[in-house]
């Protein structure tokens, strides 16, 4: 475990240096980690599944590929911290800001498996937010602090069986696109693209790999 955390009753807090490192590797260790949010008294948990790493400024996948603007400034900051941004006039997602200061790359959490006092959908960035009532309100917030964070439960599941693909739903990148940077929890029910099976109502039994699936790296 990442023992040089903040412990509570749930689990070791992430510490700074966690985040302080290569944004592929936080991206691939966030797997089976807890997000945490304390919102109105009540203590909102999820376990994450799914993950996309952003290395801007060369990778044009990333909002920072347009250099620094007040949108992406938190991306410039210290690890650790929260880039919450706005998207289709609806949805908030929220990235974790990794690697060292000057170099702006993140982490998009795409997909939550709903652990403590979730009611509603997790299997999307926007859906995930929304269910956590994460806005942009958030934005730069310190994920060392009491309000958002996250740890490394104390009751793990074992070792998370991580598979690899291309980020989604970034084709205009060129080269970019075919990057193999997003993480998710293999053979989970929650990822993002397992979605339609619970909209249809009923909560999935964990998928087999397809044919299809044989092309997704691991």
């Amino acid at each position: 475990m990442h023992s040089a955390g903040c412990v509570t009753p749930a689990g070791v807090r992430l510490p700074r240096e966690f985040y302080a490192r290569g944004t592929l590797t936080v991206a691939r260790e966030l797997i089976g980690m807890h997000l945490v949010r304390l919102y109105r008294g009540r203590r909102l948990v999820g376990r994450i599944v799914e993950t996309e790493a952003y290395q801007g400024p060369r990778d044009l996948a990333a909002h920072s590929s347009r250099g620094r603007t007040a949108r992406t400034e938190v991306m410039f900051g210290p690890p650790g911290h929260a880039y919450v941004y706005f998207v289709y006039g609806f949805w908030n997602c929220l990235n974790i800001v990794t690697g060292r200061v000057g170099r702006p790359h993140a982490v998009l959490l795409r997909a939550l498996e709903p652990v403590t006092d979730i009611g509603e959908s997790t299997w999307g960035p926007g859906l995930l937010c929304r269910a956590l009532h994460i806005d942009r309100a958030l934005n730069g917030v310190d994920l060392c602090g009491d309000t958002l964070w996250l740890e490394e439960p104390r009751s793990a599941q074992g070792a998370a069986r991580v598979s690899r693909s291309t980020r989604i739903g970034v084709a205009y990148a060129g080269e970019w696109a075919h990057k193999p940077w997003r993480f998710l929890e293999r053979d989970s029910p929650w990822v993002s693209t397992a979605g339609a099976t619970l909209r249809a109502g009923r909560r999935p039994l964990p998928r087999r790999r397809k044919r299809a699936d044989r092309g997704v790296r691991r």
